[in-house]
């Protein structure tokens, strides 16, 4: 790539990688903060999208038609990294997170959870995530161990229900891998605390 190319080509680079970055950084925040995301974050990736289609049209108008593939692709990029955190956060709002954070450190995990004492009628599990506001509207989720991968019916279905090994009802059972469940309790209700 010739240094006139580049040129022309290094703002839609910058915008792609500020929008990557985002995205990342997104990840790995704790759910709680991601209404950074509604006030902070997609105004500025809405911002960055208008100017870089009035750059668009300027090129245009300048006859300078080849920045108009990689203009329209950081576009898409940035307007499906947006969408894809809206779809992705539905059905269980932790989803996001609890995958970065899987990656990252489960050997960790895993270990803090095999630190558990046994028992004979619950599965074993830690408190794994938890967001709320002052005390309430508190939503909570549990890593779990089920040696005999009895979880991975209700992970499949993705219908609430009680569990065998978990004392409470629950909204979403969701399978890292095999064997590991992240399991999100209902607001308000925390393991053996049930209503």
């Amino acid at each position: 790539m010739t240094q006139a190319q580049w040129h022309r080509f290094r703002p839609t680079a910058y915008a792609a990688i500020i929008g990557s970055v985002i995205f990342a950084l997104i990840a790995m925040c704790h759910p709680d903060t991601v209404f950074l995301f509604a006030i902070v974050i997609a105004p500025l990736l809405i911002l960055i999208s208008i100017g870089s289609i009035i750059w668009l049209i300027q090129e245009a108008v300048a006859n300078r038609y080849e920045q108009f593939l990689p203009t329209i692709g950081m576009l898409a990029v940035f307007w499906a990294a947006s969408m894809s955190l809206f779809f992705y956060e539905r059905g269980h709002p932790f989803e996001l997170h609890e995958t970065a954070k899987w990656l990252a450190r489960s050997k960790y995990y895993k270990s803090e959870v095999f630190a558990r004492p046994e028992s004979p009628t619950e599965l074993k599990h830690i408190g794994w995530d938890m967001s709320g506001f002052a005390g309430m509207f508190n939503n909570t989720v549990y890593l779990v161990f089920d040696p005999a991968d009895t979880l991975s019916t209700a992970a499949k279905s993705g219908q609430p229900g009680k569990f065998e090994g978990i004392p409470c009802k629950v909204r979403v059972v969701r399978r890292l891998e095999s064997q590991w469940y992240a399991v999100l309790f209902y607001t308000d209700e925390y393991w053996g605390a049930c209503k």
